[in-house]
């Protein structure tokens, strides 16, 4: 009986000293939560000059030619001159949402060259030539965070040389010179920040030119004839640019 009651009053002298030890643990110490991600969002706002690199092609149908009397000898056919072509461009965009707005200007080198048998004089081939040209275009598109979508359309300048050669001899019977020739563009393009800043993308244009009628001098300097000449152009491009505006900004 002695012992029961020894065993009794030491357990319940355990429990009371159980909560007394608990109280005097320290607290538990409070950990925050982590901060929320930011996304990123690329602005398209800004200046930007890049360079562009890429081939063309030129439709090139000579029409309604005549000689040095003014005779008129009808159509002489068609052909493509194309090549490649580099140059650079310099424009502004301003972004409102996800709307952009921007225009642009662009110059380029080319080489778009190309030939055909003359339908309307016999043993003659006629060349042509683009070596130049530029382009004035506004821009509209959408955004995707870093990847851009527009369409564009404007004003574009060529700078042409045609030129008549005896087919079987390869001798030069008349040139035109340097003609430079106005017209339109329209266009689409895609376009991908890929870095702070930098962006890289692909353009398609297409430049109406129309017919312009064309003078010819033999090598003395003496007037040959005068063609007709219609030219449409198609041109596709890869771009990088570098922007002047702020850089990526987050988005909680």
């Amino acid at each position: 009986m002695k012992k029961f009651l020894l065993g009794t009053v030491g357990f319940v002298a355990l429990g009371m000293a159980a909560p007394a030890s608990a109280a005097d643990l320290p607290a538990r110490p409070i950990t925050k939560a982590p901060p929320p991600v930011i996304a990123p969002i690329y602005d398209w706002t800004g200046f930007y000059i890049g360079v562009n690199g890429g081939w063309g092609r030129s439709r090139k149908c000579w029409e309604d030619a005549t000689d040095s009397a003014g005779v008129f000898f009808g159509f002489e056919g068609c052909h493509d001159a194309e090549g490649g072509t580099a140059g650079g461009q310099i424009g502004y965009r301003w972004q409102n949402a996800g709307f952009v707005v921007g225009v642009e200007g662009q110059g380029n080198w080319a080489d778009f060259h190309g030939s055909n048998q003359s339908l309307a004089f016999a043993n003659t081939t006629n060349q042509s030539r683009i070596d130049s040209f530029a382009l004035i275009t506004g821009q509209v598109g959408y955004a995707w965070n870093n990847v851009l979508l527009y369409v564009k359309g404007g004003g574009a300048v060529t700078n042409d040389r045609h030129r008549i050669f005896d087919t079987p001899t390869g001798v030069l019977l008349a040139s035109s010179g340097d003609q430079t020739r106005w017209g339109g563009t329209v266009g689409v393009g895609v376009e991908v920040g890929f870095a702070q800043n930098w962006s890289a993308g692909v353009a398609y244009d297409h430049l109406f030119m129309g017919s312009q009628t064309v003078g010819f001098v033999d090598p003395a300097g003496v007037f040959f004839g005068t063609d007709r000449i219609r030219s449409d152009v198609d041109i596709v491009t890869v771009r990088v640019n570098y922007r002047f505006g702020g850089p990526v900004i987050g988005r909680y």
